[in-house]
């Protein structure tokens, strides 16, 4: 049984940089692990703990000879800099994945030094989904002074072309609940919400319209890249604020019905969207 989604992972060559991004730029609290991570997985690590929602995870290959590191690298060679793994937790990840193989997903062998359980993207609609033990990150951080008041991940969009299809795999395929089918005329897609028991929500969509502009920018995605996951969404009691800070401190953000986006370049290929709260 699935139990959360504690987090989800952006993966970069320029760990510091982006460690720096969020730490200093976005304002949240950020906890740099590579201390221990690099040593024991071969990549460094940290873990962005705002509160609500879902933590976001940021990682960087570190040791060539390390098969997380191996991983981190084919995906930035493959795709890019970006959204790199969704995480789940179940009370045991190994029991989990009996079950998870005889719901059909391919779910592959324990990677070596891995505490968790990888489904293949093939089967889950472009995305790396890990599933590891109950309470996998327990770190908690104070704030910087100059915190913008930003939440976690309250919802992650992935990117699909077949909407009944994804929402099988998630619901009878991963065993999480699953809202019908709804068309948003406002955005031009079709959306489904995945509830998992704890963290974030996952929201499935596919273009409907594209004479809106989202959905005309998913479908250039799907298009691009491929299924996947498309965008991070973060809340925000104060946009106008939010959004003024982080231009003075050097990202380039729109504003637009949803709330704001944060222009790709400048957050190493992860779509941030901030909602209002």
């Amino acid at each position: 049984m699935i139990t959360a989604m504690p987090r989800i992972a952006i993966a970069v060559h320029e760990f510091d940089r982006i460690v720096t991004l969020f730490r200093e730029v976005f304002g949240m609290p950020v906890i740099d692990i590579s201390e221990t991570s690099v040593p024991h997985l071969g990549a460094r690590l940290a873990m962005c703990v705002p509160s609500g929602g879902s933590n976001i995870e940021l990682m960087g290959p570190a040791r060539p000879d390390a098969p997380l590191s191996q991983s981190l690298q084919r995906f930035l060679e493959r795709r890019g800099e970006g959204l790199f793994a969704l995480m789940l937790e179940a009370p045991v990840p190994d029991e989990e994945a009996v079950v998870l193989l005889e719901n059909g997903l391919n779910v592959l062998p324990l990677m070596e030094g891995a505490g968790g359980r990888d489904i293949h993207p093939r089967s889950t609609h472009g995305v790396l989904i890990r599933v590891y033990p109950e309470n996998s990150f327990q770190g908690e951080a104070e704030p910087p002074d100059d915190a913008l008041q930003i939440s976690g991940i309250m919802r992650v969009i992935i990117a699909v072309n077949d909407l009944a299809k994804a929402i099988k795999t998630y619901s009878t395929g991963i065993g999480l609940e699953a809202d019908d089918v709804r068309i948003d005329p406002r955005r031009g897609v079709e959306t489904a919400l995945i509830h998992p028991p704890n963290g974030g929500i996952i929201e499935l969509v596919s273009p409907n319209d594209n004479g809106k502009r989202f959905s005309a920018a998913v479908d250039a995605f799907l298009n691009e890249k491929g299924e996947g996951m498309y965008a991070l969404v973060l809340q925000a009691s104060d946009l106008d604020h939010v959004a003024g800070i982080l231009m003075q401190r050097g990202l380039h953000v729109s504003m637009n019905d949803d709330g704001l986006d944060v222009n790709q370049d400048d957050t190493f290929g992860a779509l941030i969207r901030i909602e209002h709260s």
